[in-house]
């Protein structure tokens, strides 16, 4: 973790480091001076001041292995923590997640976390960063930051990645990541695109893509471990509303 006056975030000090000059851009500080002044004006930002960066303090820079690009956090309450398609635990997991696990099981035979939850955090310690283009979003609101420059500050995580690493795996699901993307060097790294695991589009290409064993064959081919895709149980049970009842009419 690493903390500085005049930004005080939360980031492993490779990405601090390497990120300092883009922190101290007037467009970022003009950012998180909109963050500040809409939470003090009552707004719900999701994740919290403290997970904005949770991707980039997970998954120091020298350890980036696989890429995995989100487009902004989960916008109901308790869901996001910093990395994208994961929630916290004692949440369930969101439909695109669902589905994420099915094509898992399809791909390589593992299974959903028994019990059931959505943290991700084991990838994203052994070196798949997790990251959305927009870090934050306000409640209920999905898009509602785009265009605040969160899109240049991770245009520049990911040419740093593109430029500084070889071997690199970034995983783009559907149109807006393929997108962000573009720029990647494909002789220096496996670029993965299919269809996004949103049900809406699930079905048009990403069931079936065979993602989590072509990300292993590859760092395998280069000599890296492989990514241990079975997440391991977290003891907070997912919180489901509890169903009374209905009240019977008293007989007479």
């Amino acid at each position: 973790m690493h903390q500085h006056q005049a930004h005080p975030v939360r980031m492993d000090p490779t990405w601090y480091d390497a990120l300092a000059s883009e922190l101290a851009a007037p467009y970022m500080r003009e950012l998180m001076q909109y963050l500040a002044s809409e939470s003090k004006n009552g707004k719900v930002i999701y994740p919290g001041g403290s997970d904005y960066f949770q991707a980039l303090n997970l998954t120091p820079l020298p350890k980036v292995k696989v890429v995995i690009l989100g487009q902004d956090p989960y916008h109901g309450p308790g869901q996001a923590h910093g990395l994208c398609f994961s929630v916290q635990p004692g949440v369930p997991p969101p439909p695109s997640l669902v589905n994420i696990y099915k094509e898992l099981n399809a791909d390589l035979g593992v299974p959903p976390p028994e019990p059931l939850h959505g943290c991700l955090e084991s990838w994203a310690r052994q070196g798949v960063l997790m990251l959305n283009c927009v870090l934050t979003v306000e409640h209920g609101l999905p898009g509602s930051h785009a265009g605040r420059g969160w899109e240049l500050f991770t245009d520049r995580v990911i040419a740093l990645l593109n430029e500084h690493t070889d071997g690199t795996v970034f995983v783009l699901w559907g149109a807006y990541a393929q997108k962000k993307g573009k720029h990647i060097d494909r002789k220096r790294h496996l670029v993965l695109t299919s269809a996004h695991p949103s049900p809406l589009s699930a079905y048009r290409g990403f069931f079936g893509n065979r993602p989590f064993s072509r990300i292993n064959a590859y760092l395998a081919s280069l000599g890296k471990a492989p990514i241990a895709w079975e997440l391991p149980p977290i003891k907070t049970p997912i919180k489901t509303p509890i169903k009374k009842a209905p009240k019977r009419p008293r007989q007479s």
